[in-house]
């Protein structure tokens, strides 16, 4: 499909539908621009929190649950390296 090789089966165009919160038709009739792909990587501080505030309520508590562990994973690997260097 990606490569205009085939055409989608009435399936995958209702099962894209569904990703999209389109109905077939809107999919099969799309006359809008297609979204590029987005990347917070290069861009300040600034526009990458304003692009995570864009996001669903429950898509922005995973992406903060997921900084929330990662920073808290540093805190412990400098505080081992710290303590056991010392030993």
């Amino acid at each position: 499909m990606e490569n205009g090789i085939r055409e989608p089966s009435v399936k995958e165009l209702q099962q894209l539908a569904k990703l999209f919160g389109m109905t077939v038709d809107q999919v099969l009739n799309f006359e809008g621009e297609i979204p590029q792909e987005v990347t917070l990587e290069n861009k300040p501080g600034f526009e990458q929190l304003n692009m995570i505030n864009q996001l669903d309520e429950d898509d922005k508590n995973v992406i903060l649950k997921i900084i929330d562990t990662m920073l808290t994973k540093k805190k412990f690997k400098e505080f081992f390296q710290k303590n056991v260097a010392s030993l």
